[in-house]
């Protein structure tokens, strides 16, 4: 059975360099082809180390960065290769392949970066922090109570654009010694502003229920993907209805650890294949697409796992049930909205039905979204959060001039000083 494991593992491992070492080339062609990137034109930089698996951390990003962009020149500095192929067939910013040290070196060295943007905590990301003299600033690719986002690697940023006062009151709580006024910015959700996408679907009478699950967590305290233990349960009972239907968005990574949840997730899928030919006015959806935004809008009720999915859904302030995790060890931060949310345990699962139609109808449960909603994201009138985010870029900009003007005044003081120096000896 050792023999099979290791024979398998070997193939995974070949079959990655492969497609590793095609998207390599394949980056290199397309870049080649293109006109080289200006000098000293970018002034923001977005720091991707990550490959194709973990996109959607970035596409979400994509519209509020070209807005941006309008002001302030954007440039994805891209690691991986399969992430750059990506970006460069996506209306991605433009990417920069710098997949050595030395890569990267010369092309910061050929631009004005002022300011670093990093969507998540690759280890990779140290290698950019050696640059001083410019602005490393986290601002995550979605907002969420898992442990994730309490880490003291955000110590490591010079400041952090947060959503709003319960990411502030989150850091808090955890992180000791943690400047939070000075080192955090409060933006909003400016993806919101952004969604996009259309219906696949003709809307009817049918009850429209969002099922968008994360993946089975690479450790007991990030056990949080339902698919297992919830999914094909609720699915099964949605589906069978006829009066509802499903859409279906599992996190891209739901199964890399753990091939018995890819296979939950495969059967869900072929469930819904399955509903639709038996009647094709239902119209379920499996969603593996790269725009989100339609699937929160469109929604009557979404079933999310304790995921960034919560707060997204949150921010369109509709009903919403979240998937209790069955493994205790998984860490529930029950001090913010998780402590007053609707949970769906694993035994209510094949009694999903009656749950759709409860918090439908629940007036409290409407109220307490709209308190939350106000707490996590502030003010979401369209519009609101892209002002503030580009506010923020702007007084990042101010401070960089600010320090950039001292450090300037130092060196013409040292030189200064030099130049006396100079004089004595020569007395």
């Amino acid at each position: 059975m050792g023999v099979v494991s290791d024979a398998q593992k070997s193939y995974r491992l070949l079959r990655r360099a492969l497609a590793s070492r095609s998207a390599v080339q394949s980056v290199r062609r397309t870049l080649a082809a293109r006109e080289p990137h200006p000098r000293k034109h970018f002034k923001i930089a977005v720091y991707f180390a990550d490959g194709a698996v973990n996109m959607y951390q970035m596409r979400q990003w994509y519209r509020p960065l070209a807005e941006l962009a309008k002001r302030w020149p954007v440039v994805v500095i891209s690691r991986a290769a399969t992430g750059a192929q990506a970006m460069l067939g996506e209306d991605a910013p433009p990417v920069a392949f710098v997949p050595t040290v030395r890569d990267m070196e010369r092309f910061i060295a050929q631009q004005d970066i002022r300011i670093v943007l990093y969507v998540n905590q690759n280890t990779r990301n140290f290698q950019m922090f050696r640059y001083g003299r410019r602005w490393h600033v986290f601002i995550n690719h979605g907002e969420s109570d898992k442990m994730y986002m309490t880490t003291n690697q955000y110590k490591a940023y010079d400041y952090a654009l947060v959503a709003g006062q319960a990411a502030r009151d989150r850091l808090s709580r955890v992180l000791w010694d943690y400047d939070i006024d000075r080192r955090t910015i409060e933006i909003g959700r400016p993806q919101a502003d952004h969604y996009s996408g259309t219906l696949p679907y003709t809307p009817d009478e049918r009850t429209v229920v969002l099922y968008a699950p994360t993946w089975e967590g690479d450790r007991p305290s990030a056990h949080y993907g339902s698919i297992a233990s919830h999914g094909e349960a609720l699915v099964s009972a949605l589906l069978a209805t006829g009066e509802h239907r499903v859409i279906y968005r599992p996190h891209p990574r739901s199964g890399v650890v753990d091939s018995e949840y890819g296979a939950a997730n495969q059967r869900i899928i072929a469930a819904i294949a399955a509903a639709n030919a038996a009647d094709p006015a239902a119209h379920h959806v499996f969603d593996d697409g790269p725009e989100l935004g339609w699937q929160l809008a469109a929604a009557d009720v979404a079933i999310v796992d304790i995921s960034a999915m919560v707060y997204d859904r949150l921010a369109a302030g509709k009903p919403l049930l979240i998937t209790r995790p069955v493994d205790e060890r998984a860490s529930v931060d029950e001090s913010g909205y998780l402590s007053s949310c609707e949970w769906l345990f694993a035994h209510a699962a094949p009694k999903i039905v009656s749950e759709v139609a409860r918090v439908q109808g629940d007036d409290d449960a409407t109220a307490r979204l709209r308190t939350w909603v106000q707490h996590y994201f502030g003010d979401t009138t369209p519009g609101v959060a892209t002002e503030k985010f580009h506010a923020a870029i702007e007084t990042l900009m101010e401070r960089w001039d600010v320090e950039h003007e001292r450090h300037l005044r130092d060196l013409a003081s040292e030189d200064e000083s030099d130049d006396q120096d100079d004089d004595e000896m020569s007395l």
